[in-house]
């Protein structure tokens, strides 16, 4: 079950077309009645722990999760485009069996994990 706060969150990153900051979320959702960074952080923190949403660390953003299982297994990839902001989220059985395969050889039990690949997408590169 998701508060208020998370739900609105939740609403505004399904509008978006790209990730969002969270002072651009908090400046979209001022007239929902958030005040606070601290309010949308916590609604954040929540839904990337339910697997809806991603941490995109190179843009200090976060973008809507749009693979089911994301939540089961806490891996993805991200195809960022560096000129108009959209992240497309991708998932490939290969490349999650080379980051378990890395993981195993450094002993590492790793919790998640995201790959970000930066340049242009298709519309753009064009």
């Amino acid at each position: 079950m998701r508060g208020r706060n998370q739900q609105l969150v939740l609403d505004a990153l399904t509008r978006s077309e790209r990730p969002m900051g969270a002072y651009e979320l908090l400046g979209l959702l001022r007239q929902e009645g958030l005040r606070s960074p601290l309010q949308i952080y916590r609604a954040l923190d929540r839904l990337v722990e339910q697997g809806l949403v991603h941490r995109i660390e190179s843009l200090s953003a976060f973008a809507l999760c749009v693979h089911s299982e994301c939540g089961t297994h806490g891996r993805a990839a991200f195809a960022i485009c560096a000129n108009c902001g959209r992240a497309s989220e991708v998932h490939d059985p290969a490349l999650e069996r080379v980051l378990r395969r890395i993981a195993r050889r450094q002993g590492f039990q790793t919790n998640s994990a995201t790959v970000e690949l930066s340049g242009l997408c298709e519309a753009c590169a064009h």
